[in-house]
């Protein structure tokens, strides 16, 4: 069912200053691309000024620093993509509803202890001294190893796949296909045959962590793996053995990031980058999209390239290797002048 709101409504939700009708009835929300005039959508960044000039919306959340020339409404407001996310909650579908208790064909071992109110979800499997805490949800099909403990308000989406003693705090989700614990990738080379080395330690999550689709992050091989509270990571991340991801860091979608290394906090890693093994990176740090991170970096900061170097140097670097045709070219004209000029001698 439609959900209608005024924008002046919306306005006083979000506390902002409104140029417009505040009669203008809004029916739902969309990117400044696909919105249309009974819909409300946000300019978050300066770069998409130009794609809020081309928008349909009826109306627009922009930034308080100054009024724009838009066909739209605006409502001014210190940050519109917070504010947007209030106007989000305005419109969205009512919260999906879910039992509790335990799916008839969900396995649950003896000495496995379930906290209040838990939903086990069909054929998923709880395995013996595990404990889940109270209000978690375990999806369908999802696999909970032997003495492993989950905290509570945890919502583990289905084909989820925990294995033995992991450590997994409250609040955390984690999307369908992600494999926590399995082992790291570990052999010796001996007598022409490489040689399983045994994986013997655990994966810890803290509190408040978000782990997307997919993502693999490995046990420690003596110790933990260990991604620290607050942290997101997207899908199609791989986190190898005895790694260290600090609080409230961001990983996005296809990084690798390779034994042993220490991420710091709040830091960034972009899509499709790599850390190798055994190094270390310091708080605050922003590492760009294909950037390959070959030595420690012990300075905040944003880093680029392959290999990572500071964001100015990288740049640098990049723009004269674009001017490097042109300086070939030169180099052989000056070698034919100097060819001449020593044949007349």
């Amino acid at each position: 069912m439609a959900k209608n709101h005024s924008l002046g409504e919306i306005a006083a939700l979000v506390e902002g200053q409104l140029v417009g009708d505040p009669n203008l009835v809004i029916s739902g929300i969309n990117d400044l691309g696909r919105a249309t005039p009974e819909q409300i959508s946000f300019l978050g960044n300066p770069r998409y000024v130009q794609a809020a000039k081309d928008s349909k919306a009826g109306a627009i959340l922009v930034p308080a620093n100054g009024e724009l020339e838009l066909d739209a409404a605006q409502v001014c407001v210190a940050n519109p993509s917070a504010a947007f996310a209030k106007v989000f909650a305005l419109f969205a579908p009512e919260p999906i509803r879910w039992e509790t208790g335990v799916h008839p064909t969900a396995t649950v071992a003896p000495g496995a202890k379930l906290g209040k109110d838990v939903y086990v979800g069909p054929h998923a499997v709880i395995d013996a001294n595990s404990e889940i805490g109270d209000h978690t949800h375990i999806g369908a099909g999802v696999y909970v190893g032997h003495e492993t403990k989950i905290g509570g308000d945890t919502f583990i989406y289905p084909n989820v796949t925990i294995r033995e003693r992991s450590v997994i705090g409250s609040r955390v989700i984690l999307h369908p296909g992600v494999v926590i614990g399995a082992d790291g990738f570990g052999y010796e080379f001996q007598q022409g045959r490489h040689v399983k080395v045994p994986q013997l330690g655990y994966v810890q999550i803290d509190d408040d962590v978000e782990i997307g689709a997919n993502t693999t992050i490995d046990r420690g091989r003596f110790d933990k793996t260990w991604i620290q509270e607050g942290c997101k990571i997207d899908n199609l991340v791989m986190i190898a053995h005895n790694v260290v991801v600090g609080a409230h860091s961001v990983i996005v979608a296809q990084c690798g990031i390779s034994g042993s290394s220490t991420i710091g906090k709040y830091v960034t890693i972009a899509g499709q980058s790599a850390v190798v093994g055994h190094i270390k990176v310091a708080d605050q740090v922003t590492v760009t999209g294909w950037t390959a991170v070959t030595k420690d970096i012990i300075k905040s900061g944003v880093y680029r390239g392959a290999p990572a170097k500071p964001m100015k140097e990288s740049m640098r670097i990049e723009a004269l290797t674009m001017k490097l045709p042109e300086l070939y070219e030169r180099i052989q004209a000056l070698e034919k002048k100097l060819e001449q000029y020593e044949g007349r001698k």
